[in-house]
């Protein structure tokens, strides 16, 4: 692949270490279209960063790793390379968007981008399979999600987040908000009941795995809980859906990952599982738990966006992923052994 795409993400990552050396939060803002409230609002607050590092990091580590995952010459390599890129930039929007509208905007571009890499392979009937479903669940959460955003901004009296989160609104249909905000969130994170989808997208290439379903496209649900944990957190719509939906997920994905024999499909479950417990954590809302799911999210993102680039290598290296039949891979393999490790 090129290396202008390598470059890109490096920049990025390299930018978001700058802010976080010279100090947070930053921001800027520019008029978009005010009349519908909607402006280029965004703020790099220290949650902010932290997604910023994980995107942009990991998102530069996946495209090194394509150039040699990938054949050189093979059929729409610029086109994959290009929606990556793409999808990196709406998903580093998303995590830095400062108001309701704009987060939408570049939500919604992640679920288009996405399902534009799951189904890669236009001759795989399972890829496109996949790219349908996961496209149709997380755009009805979405569409959910508007709904409830448009109530929050029209109840705040504004579409700025650090505003309403700062000074969260009150009302009858601020409950309403809230339970429609959860639905966009748990179908973007694949939290039960929308969890089927995540499993399936496994169709797609290795390194879209890894970087979407591991560190950057089903963060940004729980990302959205923890960015509003702290202004709705009490609300008893809150703990009441997020906390046992997730401890559900957490306990039913986990169970299944123990009958996996696919490794790819046992990472999904597992991800689905560990997507469940920061769901879990953010949904109780308290200082404490909130820590300890920011921890949870960054070293997920970091291990299991790691595990699937080294089932990449076993793939490539062995044509299978059937645990079954992978028997003393250590002797064979010792230096993939000693990077999984």
């Amino acid at each position: 692949m090129d290396s202008a795409p390598d470059a890109a993400d490096a920049c990025g990552f390299a930018y978001t270490l700058w802010i976080a050396l010279t100090g947070v939060p930053a921001g800027s803002e520019h008029a978009w279209a005010p009349a519908l409230g909607l402006d280029l609002a965004f703020r790099a607050d220290a949650l902010g960063v932290l997604m910023m590092a994980l995107v942009t990091g990991v998102g530069a580590l996946v495209l090194v790793y394509c150039s040699r995952y990938f054949d050189a010459g093979e059929e729409g390599l610029g086109r994959f390379g290009g929606v990556l890129v793409a999808f990196a930039g709406a998903m580093l929007g998303l995590v830095v968007a400062d108001n309701l509208l704009l987060l939408y905007v570049f939500w919604e571009l992640t679920t288009v981008f996405s399902y534009l890499l799951i189904g890669q392979d236009p001759r795989s009937r399972q890829a496109r399979r996949a790219a349908t479903q996961a496209l149709t669940v997380t755009a009805a959460g979405g569409l959910a999600m508007l709904a409830g955003m448009v109530i929050l901004g029209e109840t705040a009296g504004t579409y700025r987040i650090s505003r309403i989160v700062a000074d969260p609104p009150s009302g009858a249909l601020l409950p309403a908000a809230v339970v429609l905000l959860l639905a966009g969130a748990l179908s973007k994170s694949a939290i039960f009941p929308f969890s089927m989808w995540l499993p399936a997208a496994m169709a797609a290439p290795t390194p879209v795995s890894a970087y979407l379903h591991a560190a950057a496209m089903v963060k940004a649900g729980v990302y959205l809980l923890a960015r509003f944990g702290p202004a709705f957190g009490a609300l008893p719509a809150w703990r009441t859906v997020a906390v046992p939906l997730g401890l559900l997920t957490m306990l039913l994905a986990g169970w299944r990952a123990l009958r996996e024999y696919d490794i790819k499909r046992l990472l999904a479950y597992g991800t689905v599982s560990q997507l469940g417990f920061m769901t879990a954590l953010f949904g109780a809302a308290t200082r404490d738990t909130a820590l300890a799911g920011v921890a949870v999210l960054l070293g997920h993102g970091l291990f299991k966006a790691s595990l699937f680039l080294v089932v990449g290598v076993v793939d490539h290296a062995t044509g299978t992923r059937d645990l079954r039949v992978l028997n003393d891979l250590w002797r064979s393999a010792p230096w993939l052994c000693a990077a999984a490790v």
